[in-house]
């Protein structure tokens, strides 16, 4: 679509839209003759954004309501730099960037994002809670989930459990677990037709009500996973008030303790970030008939700021006990079919009535069990493994770190899970902790998640290359470099620390100024 040009949109879509809008029709309708914002939020682990606006190679833009987010034009190609390797930022839509800003996490917290692939919320959570506490990401696609790994993986959060499950087996295994939660509901997707043609298709073949029944569905589990007195962030990327205004109004019913709340900051917190929420509106109870206190969600509308339509709304739960829904009846299938944004069918068990939820959480950790694990893995974890850990600043207590169980080790596969957790069972998980390595015959081969989530001042041996040398590419096309230049610090052979302009991308093995190149071939620059 070139600029001034309409888009085709769908006729039932614009008499719901006419309906909706009344006299604002026409302004909303004109939106749809621009392209789409393109946008990157930095990853704040890494990389302050006032550091990233002086080393950035190419222009941007500050986004007005993120404090970390930036607009690019979309003729350029930020995902084709090796900054974007680095782990540096995540290419992501600006409307898509608020659920996590707005969402408080605090470091320490318990987060759960339940619908979280391909992970540009996950990623942002991780970043705030700065390596404390624990952030749970789930995708119930195993497909998505695998993307959602890798993207947490680079942007170097190891404080992780990733799983895929559906959410009714999620909430018998952490009932009233966790501090924050954020529901990226799969939706109907109107507010994305812009940047994403495609989905209108779908939109046609599914229509509101089949993805507002999953939503109602997901909320339930989600609401019983929360601890009283913890917040949820609910989300979509729709207009429809069925799945917005509609889901929230259903959850107040079905579970009183819920209530909106306000999620902007304060007028004074808002200057002190150097932020504005200008152009954003407010929830519509009108639309559904539902209480006054929807007007506190929030609406992002595509003729109102510069990014896709999107719906948000803050709860919080009161801390009074404890709730369980009888929501989905005993006529409810076995079998559902939950579906992801791309609209393909994935089959999930139903919750049935009355189900029993355990408070013995499957993750909690038994102490009485770690300590007997302690000795069993000191004795599997090699000489070679505990050497090189050792090397690692932030892990070089390794004896430490066993005696509190924070060492696992499955079938020769090494992991720094977080404080307070150890391996679960029953549920499909794809990483637990940070993956720090494999235990080969006499001796240890890190992780590429290892070396995402290190700095340069972790380990001892780097070769740092800079952002316009040729051989970034070769590296990250996973091809053998000669090395003519000075490696920083360790001798001139051995496991080396490979950087752009500082920054951590992967592992090489030097030998005679040959560097074997390790770098994770899945990952590799096509």
């Amino acid at each position: 679509m070139t600029d001034g040009e309409y888009m085709k949109l769908p006729n039932l879509f614009e008499d719901r839209m006419k309906n909706l809008l009344g006299d604002e029709y026409e302004e909303f309708l004109r939106c749809y003759q621009k392209p789409h914002f393109g946008g990157l939020r930095i990853n704040t682990l890494k990389i302050s954004p006032e550091e990233f606006e002086h080393l950035c190679p190419f222009s941007i833009k500050k986004i007005p309501w993120i404090t970390n987010g930036y607009y690019y034009d979309i003729n350029e190609q930020p995902a084709r730099h090796p900054y974007y390797y680095a782990g540096l930022y995540y290419i992501q839509e600006p409307s898509a960037m608020t659920p996590a800003s707005l969402l408080p996490v605090k470091p320490g917290d318990r987060v759960l994002d339940l619908c979280a692939a391909p992970g540009g919320k996950s990623t942002e959570l991780g970043a705030k809670l700065k390596g404390e506490g624990l952030l749970v990401s789930n995708d119930i696609s195993s497909s998505r989930a695998k993307a959602l790994l890798k993207n947490i993986e680079l942007f170097g959060i190891g404080n992780i459990l990733v799983l895929s499950e559906a959410p009714g087996k999620l909430a018998q295994a952490f009932p009233e677990f966790f501090d924050k939660i954020l529901v990226d509901a799969p939706c109907s997707g109107e507010g994305m037709f812009r940047k994403s043609p495609s989905i209108m298709q779908n939109w046609e073949q599914y229509g509101v009500e089949y993805y507002n029944q999953m939503q109602k569905e997901i909320i339930i589990n989600s609401a019983r996973m929360l601890k009283p007195g913890g917040m949820m962030l609910y989300s979509t990327c729709t207009f429809s008030p069925e799945e917005n205004e509609g889901t929230i109004a259903f959850l107040l019913k079905e579970c009183p303790d819920f209530h909106v709340i306000d999620a902007l900051p304060d007028t004074d917190e808002r200057k002190r970030l150097g932020i504005s929420y200008e152009g954003f509106d407010h929830g519509r109870p009108e639309w559904v008939d539902g209480p006054d206190e929807l007007r506190h969600c929030i609406r992002l509308w595509p003729h109102k700021i510069d990014g896709e339509g999107h719906f948000i709304a803050l709860l919080k739960k009161e801390d009074r006990g404890s709730y369980h829904s009888d929501i989905i009846n005993d006529n409810a299938a076995t079998d559902d079919f939950l579906s992801g944004r791309d609209g393909k069918k994935i089959q999930t068990k139903a919750v049935s009535k009355n189900k029993s939820f355990t408070k013995n959480n499957t993750i909690l950790q038994n102490k009485a069990y770690i300590q007997n694990k302690t000795s069993q893995n000191k004795s599997i974890l090699s000489d070679e493994a505990t050497g090189f850990i050792r090397h690692i600043k932030p892990l070089s207590d390794v004896e430490g770190l066993l005696k509190q169980g924070r060492i696992l080790v499955q079938q020769d596969r090494v992991y720094l899970v977080p404080e307070g957790f150890e391996e679960i069972k029953g549920l499909r998980t794809l990483r637990q902790g940070l993956y720090l390595g494999d235990m080969k015959k006499n001796r240890f081969q890190p992780s590429q998640a290892l070396a995402m989530a290190l700095k340069t001042s972790d380990y001892e041996s780097v070769i740092n290359l800079s952002s316009d040398d040729p051989d970034v590419i070769r590296y990250l096309k996973c091809e053998t470099l000669t090395v003519d230049g000075p490696v920083d610090g360790g001798d001139g052979s051995g496991l080396k620390l490979v950087c752009v302009d500082g920054f951590p991308l992967g592992w090489g093995k030097l030998n005679n100024n040959i560097l074997k190149n390790m770098y994770l071939p899945g990952w590799r620059w096509m």
